[in-house]
């Protein structure tokens, strides 16, 4: 008897402890999988733009400061394309375990759609948005050599301008439409791809105003190679606190640049908690603010609830004021 009851005994610690060595090990007892922990390796946060960029620098910087609370590596992967449409679409098709991300630029939502098809448009539908970063504002500036010192002499030109934007469907054409649309003012507007070509035209007065990012333009602005004539801020920016807003000129032209960190749609609480503490911990470093500082950014440090609300709520704004003033940003 005692020998039956001992090897009974001895077969239910025997299973218990299986069950139990398996429940530790992640493994599948009763049909139901543990769940795993999060982050179970490294984070991919992908960019839609080239290295180099306002848009990369923004994203190495963050995910330099991510990358210790999480407790992974967190390296950046350039994905250029369609100003940033083709790796945001890829990143939102993948599964939302929150080891991928993507850094948006508002434009991306707020501005392309006008200049593409339905079916090119990125809509923050597809994203677990996470948090706001910062705020990049454009600026028009003039050569020295046009004499253009501030918007009236743009008005009142008796010569037919060139005006540089930094690409089709961007920010920096939305603005510079708008105010010369406002104003009645005509000219011949040329399309770069990117800041840095648009500057240098006008550097070189092959065109006679361009409108580029702040962080782009301040250098020269400094160097009294260009002039600034007006920004297209709500409210004066900090590092140019002279100039006047297009806003305060008499012109309604509300057109920053912001950008996000987003996830695919779907994220479980569990990993979005603990990748919006690694934000904000990361944006609360000093050596964050002083990369802000340095590359003249206005921290935006919003919820994701927050840009999603925004950011749908300029697209409105910017497709009233495309439609109000007939512009096209197609390139036609």
């Amino acid at each position: 008897m005692y020998n039956r009851m001992t090897r009974r005994t001895l077969l239910a610690l025997s299973a218990t402890g299986a069950v139990l060595a398996l429940s530790a090990c992640g493994g599948n007892v009763g049909g139901n999988s543990a769940p795993s922990e999060f982050p179970s390796g490294p984070i991919t946060l992908t960019v839609g733009q080239a290295p180099g960029g306002s848009t990369d620098l923004i994203a190495r910087a963050t995910a330099d400061g991510m990358g210790e609370p999480l407790g992974v590596a967190i390296p950046v992967v350039n994905k250029p394309g369609a100003n940033g449409a083709l790796a945001t679409k890829e990143v939102a098709a993948m599964k939302p375990d929150g080891q991928n991300l993507i850094l948006l630029n508002a434009s991306l939502i707020t501005i392309t759609p006008f200049a593409v098809s339905d079916d090119e448009a990125v809509s923050l539908d597809d994203l677990d948005v996470l948090m706001g970063l910062s705020q990049d504002d454009y600026v028009m500036v003039a050569s020295t050599k046009s004499g253009i010192k501030n918007f009236d002499d743009i008005k009142n030109s008796s010569k037919k301008l060139s005006f540089g934007t930094t690409g089709v469907g961007t920010g920096s054409q939305l603005a510079q439409e708008l105010i010369l649309a406002q104003a009645h003012v005509e000219g011949t507007t040329v399309p770069f791809d990117s800041g840095s070509p648009a500057l240098t035209a006008v550097m070189g007065d092959q065109v006679q105003v361009s409108t580029v990012q702040l962080g782009e333009a301040k250098p020269q602005i400094d160097a009294g190679t260009v002039t600034p004539v007006v920004v297209f801020s709500k409210e004066r920016n900090s590092f140019l606190p002279d100039v006047p807003t297009a806003i305060e000129s008499g012109y309604e032209v509300p057109v920053s640049q912001y950008r996000a960190i987003a996830a695919p749609k779907g994220l479980n609480e569990e990993a979005k908690d603990s990748l919006v503490a690694s934000i904000k911990e990361a944006a609360s470093t000093d050596a964050y603010k002083s990369f802000n500082e340095k590359n003249l950014l206005t921290p935006n440090e919003i919820s994701g609830e927050e840009v999603t609300t925004e950011w749908n709520a300029l697209a409105k704004k910017y497709k009233e004021l495309t439609d109000e003033y007939d512009i096209s940003l197609a390139g036609n």
